[in-house]
């Protein structure tokens, strides 16, 4: 391997070394089928709780937990409108890191059901 590369390579493992504790919160948000599923659902646009729950044929009180900790990590954010209160992706990162999950897990062919 030229010694260029090598070092491209070094640099980057010590740059996610730095910052293993952020990567390491980011993907325990993700951690979760729940969370995980909601942020699939948002990635289509806004979402309310209720439209939700019926997504993830879950109750109340279970989707706003995992809406309340997604909010909390800085990944959705919240919008009311009038009683109904509509969640959509805040972390831009959020929509790259679906895209890459869903070319690892879910490529033609893939019989993972």
């Amino acid at each position: 391997m030229p010694l260029g590369k090598a070092d491209d390579q070094n640099q980057d493992t010590v740059a996610l070394v730095v910052h293993a504790g952020d990567v390491a919160t980011y993907l325990k948000a993700l951690g979760h089928d729940g969370r995980l599923t909601i942020l699939c659902h948002l990635t289509s646009g806004p979402k309310s709780v209720t439209e939700l729950e019926y997504l993830l044929s879950s109750r109340q009180a279970v989707v706003s937990q995992q809406l309340a900790r997604l909010r909390l990590e800085g990944l959705v954010r919240a919008r009311r409108d009038g009683q109904a209160i509509f969640y959509s992706i805040l972390d831009p990162k959020v929509r790259e890191t679906l895209r890459l999950l869903e070319g690892l897990f879910c490529k033609p062919g893939d019989d993972r059901d």
